[in-house]
């Protein structure tokens, strides 16, 4: 019998040394998702940074073309009075505002693409806050049957030691009644 209970903690400490190693498999790996979630977060902010300065550039550039949109329609209606002038001018200003609109949608492509990068950089930390909550919850969980394993390695111990105790209890007793039998 007590065989048994000696290898029945040798199951649980070896049950122990395994939810242990889990555990730390699973500390480690927590720890890389962790890694990966904060490089995750700063990649999106330094996105998100460019993606605001980009933005202001382009509220910048914009408001000079549109600046300089006015002072072309200034000298137009200023050159109203020759004919010739206004025609050259008109080309000029045609050329200039072409320019400037393939500029404009240039810069409208480029917000609408960082927007996108930053959309999928939000879907990622998204995914990876899920993947850490639930390592979190499996980790909680392994702690749980780490501390029910020590317990039920507790009882068996103080199961052992009243075992042994009883055990030389009849040891003594077995003596005696050999001692009185002799008497």
């Amino acid at each position: 019998r007590l065989t048994g209970q000696q290898q029945e903690i040798n199951n649980l400490i070896q049950r122990k040394i395994g939810v242990d190693e889990e555990n730390a498999c699973l500390k480690n790996e927590f720890s890389n998702l962790n890694q990966k979630f904060k490089d995750k977060s700063q990649e999106l902010k330094d996105t998100e940074e460019r993606a605001q300065k980009k933005e202001e550039q382009n509220r910048l550039v914009i408001k000079n073309l549109e600046e300089e949109n006015k002072g072309l329609n200034i000298c137009c209606a200023d050159l109203l009075n020759d004919l010739e002038k206004l025609r050259k001018q008109e080309a000029q200003w045609k050329t200039e505002k072409s320019g400037n609109d393939a500029r404009i949608k240039t810069l409208e492509t480029d917000l609408s693409e960082a927007r996108e990068q930053m959309k999928e950089l939000r879907s990622i930390c998204s995914n990876l806050s899920s993947q850490v909550a639930v390592k979190q919850e499996e980790l909680s969980q392994k702690d749980c049957d780490v501390i029910r394993a020590k317990k039920e390695l507790q009882e068996l111990e103080n199961l052992y030691r009243q075992n042994i105790k009883h055990t030389a209890q009849q040891a003594e007793l077995i003596k005696q009644l050999q001692a009185l039998n002799t008497d």
